[in-house]
């Protein structure tokens, strides 16, 4: 039976979405998650409900604490992980509002901790290195692809997400320097999480949210919070709604 952490970016950690919800503390060997757990039901699914900022969103993505985060997952049995996420298109047809179920990431943090493997056990066999080829589910990304296409979202089958440091945005020279790279989207936040979950074993997918242009686009205004914020609030029910319909078929 299939169990499924939800973790929400902004504006999606609704306890709302769940039937008979309930919040629990736990801790992990590597500290607490970022906010307690909100446990229940979506449709007969159990749920588990993870804030990646904290409650009030308190967290700044540099400081979150991602082992934390999937761990806690792991530990109350979730077997798959879905997760929301604000971002920047890279691209022209990517518009705002455009949801985008993303196939591969770029790395561009550099100071966080993305790895539970910190020592190996003496002999070369016992060493851990973690494929990463292919790093989103993609039996869960078929699943939210056929969704979207039911439900009539305005979404995109894949796409390359780079994810910064922050808590800055991009320069224009990075804006730029990333579509070059290929990527497609920005945030701050999916790549330590991706690549913690595969480490974990657990199946991974994001769902991001274009709220913005960057800064690569002249003829648009850079990127601002209060935009983010606008943008994203106008198109969390499209998000909720995708949830609410692929979580019972997973």
């Amino acid at each position: 039976m299939a169990k499924i952490g939800i973790i929400g970016g902004s504006g999606l950690d609704d306890p709302q979405l769940l039937k008979d919800g309930k919040e629990i503390e736990i801790d992990t060997p590597f500290g607490k998650p970022s906010s307690q757990l909100t446990v229940g039901t979506i449709r007969g699914v159990e749920v588990v409900i993870l804030a990646r900022h904290g409650k009030r969103h308190t967290l700044p993505p540099f400081k979150v604490n991602y082992r934390a985060n999937i761990d806690a997952l792991k530990r109350q049995g979730c077997t798959h992980i879905l997760a929301t996420t604000a971002c920047g298109s890279l691209r022209e047809q990517i518009k705002r509002g455009d949801l985008v179920i993303v196939d591969q990431f770029i790395d561009f943090t550099r100071f966080r901790s993305v790895t539970f493997f910190e020592a190996f056990a003496p002999g070369a066999e016992n060493a851990r290195h973690t494929p990463m080829a292919e790093p989103y589910s993609e039996p869960l990304r078929d699943k939210l692809i056929k969704t979207a296409e039911k439900l009539g979202l305005s979404y995109h089958r894949r796409g390359t997400i780079v994810t910064i440091e922050g808590n800055r945005f991009s320069t224009r020279a990075e804006s730029n320097m990333f579509r070059i790279w290929g990527a497609d989207v920005v945030n701050m936040s999916i790549a330590p999480e991706t690549i913690l979950a595969n480490e974990a074993e657990i199946p991974y997918a994001a769902i991001a949210i274009s709220t913005d242009y960057d800064c690569w686009k002249t003829d648009e205004p850079p990127v601002e919070w209060s935009e983010i914020l606008r943008v994203f609030a106008h198109n969390v029910a499209n998000v909720k709604q995708l949830l609410l319909e692929v979580i019972p078929i997973i």
